[in-house]
């Protein structure tokens, strides 16, 4: 198994963390189940994960019908999941913003 980690401000705020604490208890649910499936079953593909740019997505279908996707990487030094950005996907393709946003906090870690 492998511990999976939030990105956090350089002020120690958990941008990630409150924004999935905010969600539904039967999201929370979801998502949880989907998490360990990563942690246990890494590497893992689609449907669950896929590679976008530097990064994975995590893809979680909620039971509120809505899309939830977590953008990830594997930090290789600490064998780490680090998720560094989280979303409601809205639209077919993933918003460049959200990613850009994803790939500078990555960037954090380096």
């Amino acid at each position: 198994m492998l511990e999976v980690r939030f990105f956090k401000t350089a002020g120690g705020n958990e941008v990630v963390l409150d924004f999935l604490r905010s969600l539904p208890a039967d999201d929370k649910k979801t998502l949880g189940e989907d998490l360990k499936t990563l942690q246990y079953g890494f590497p893992i593909g689609m449907p669950l994960c896929r590679p976008v740019g530097k990064l994975w997505e995590l893809r979680c279908s909620l039971p509120s019908k809505r899309e939830l996707r977590l953008l990830w990487f594997f930090h290789k030094v600490t064998q780490t999941i680090i998720v560094v950005h989280a979303f409601i996907k809205k639209a077919q393709r993933t918003p460049r913003n959200d990613m850009e946003l994803g790939e500078a906090r990555k960037g954090e870690f380096k």
